[in-house]
C-alpha cells in the first residue's frame, strides 16, 4: 500500500461542501481549486478529483482508499465499498413520477397491460424498486432531460434525481414515490479498510462529528 493515503473526490455540486468538511476537520485541501490538474499531492495527502459515476469505481478497485461521493451515485453504481459516514450534505432523493393527476388512469392502465413504461437515467435503481414493489415495468435509459419523456408519450412514469422537485413541477409531474434519500457519504475500500483500519477510523471519527455537530 502507498505511503500517502489517497482520498477521490466527486466533481460538481458537491465539492466546495467537500473542501469544507476535509480543512474542518484539518485536511489540506490547499491547490484543490482553480485549476486543472486531477492528481494533487498535499501533506501526506493524495486526492483524485473525478466525476462522480468514477469516484466508487476507483474505491471499489484500490486506486484510492477512500472517496466521497453522492449516495445516489453508489446506488447506481453497484462497487463494492463500505460506506462508513453519512456526511449530511448535497442531499437529494430518489423519486418516482408521474404527469399530475395521472395516477389513477395509470394504475388502471396497469390492471390491463400488465406492465408500465418508466423512463430514467438510473436504471439499476429504478429496477431494484420495481422489482420490491412487484411492479413490472420496461425501462427507458435516457440521457437527460427525463422530465420530457411523459409529455411525449415515452414513458408514463419516470425515476429521477430531485432535490427541491421544482422541474418536476415545471413540467407538469408530481412525486408518487420516495425511493431513496440521498446525501455524500465517506466510503472506503474494503481492503484498504481491513490494513489500514485505524487512520481510516480516526479520519472518518473527525468526519462523522463534523457532520454531526452541523446545524
Amino acid at each position: 500500500m502507498r505511503g500517502a493515503l489517497r482520498i477521490a473526490l466527486a466533481q460538481g455540486v458537491i465539492l466546495p461542501d467537500t473542501l469544507k468538511a476535509l480543512a474542518a476537520v484539518g485536511l489540506p485541501v490547499d491547490g484543490l481549486t482553480g485549476h486543472r490538474r486531477l492528481l494533487v499531492r498535499a501533506d501526506g495527502i493524495e486526492y483524485v478529483l473525478a466525476r462522480p459515476q468514477d469516484v466508487a469505481t476507483y474505491v471499489a478497485h484500490g486506486a484510492a482508499e477512500l472517496g466521497i461521493v453522492g449516495r445516489d451515485v453508489l446506488l447506481e453504481s453497484d462497487e463494492d465499498v463500505i460506506e462508513l459516514v453519512d456526511l449530511g450534505y448535497g442531499v437529494c432523493r430518489f423519486v418516482v413520477a408521474a404527469p399530475a393527476g395521472s395516477l389513477d388512469r395509470s394504475l388502471e392502465a396497469y390492471q390491463h397491460l400488465g406492465s408500465l413504461e418508466v423512463a430514467t437515467k438510473y436504471p439499476r435503481v429504478a429496477e431494484r424498486h420495481f422489482q420490491r414493489r412487484g411492479i413490472q415495468v420496461e425501462l427507458i435509459k435516457l440521457s437527460g432531460a427525463v422530465e420530457l419523456a411523459p409529455q411525449v408519450g415515452l414513458s408514463d412514469w419516470i425515476v429521477d434525481l430531485v432535490s427541491t422537485g421544482r422541474t418536476l413541477r415545471e413540467n407538469g409531474l408530481e412525486v408518487v414515490e420516495e425511493i431513496a434519500t440521498c446525501s455524500a457519504r465517506l466510503i472506503a475500500n474494503r481492503v484498504a479498510y481491513a490494513r489500514e483500519r485505524q487512520r481510516i477510523a480516526e479520519l472518518a471519527d473527525r468526519l462523522e462529528a463534523w457532520a454531526g455537530a452541523r446545524p
